[in-house]
């Protein structure tokens, strides 16, 4: 198990990058080179990881032309 790969999908994942998204991406050689070549870059530029993920998913969203699903938790009626 590659523990980089993992912290940069979980942290993908904590910014409602959709879990089929990231599949694709992991499973992808050339993909996930390009995301981890990425992830490494923005850390070198000085951002946190967090911010670093933020970035990423922002730019997934943009390519694929979908938007992060919102959090129904807290807008649901009870």
């Amino acid at each position: 198990m590659n523990i980089d790969r993992l912290n940069i999908y979980e942290r993908l994942r904590d910014f409602k990058v959709p879990p089929t998204v990231l599949d694709n991406i992991f499973s992808d050689d050339k993909d996930i080179e390009v995301l981890e070549d990425a992830f490494k870059a923005l850390i070198n530029d000085g951002f946190k990881e967090d911010d670093a993920a933020h970035e990423i998913s922002k730019m997934i969203f943009k390519e694929l032309d979908i938007q992060p699903e919102e959090d129904q938790s807290f807008s649901e009626e009870k």
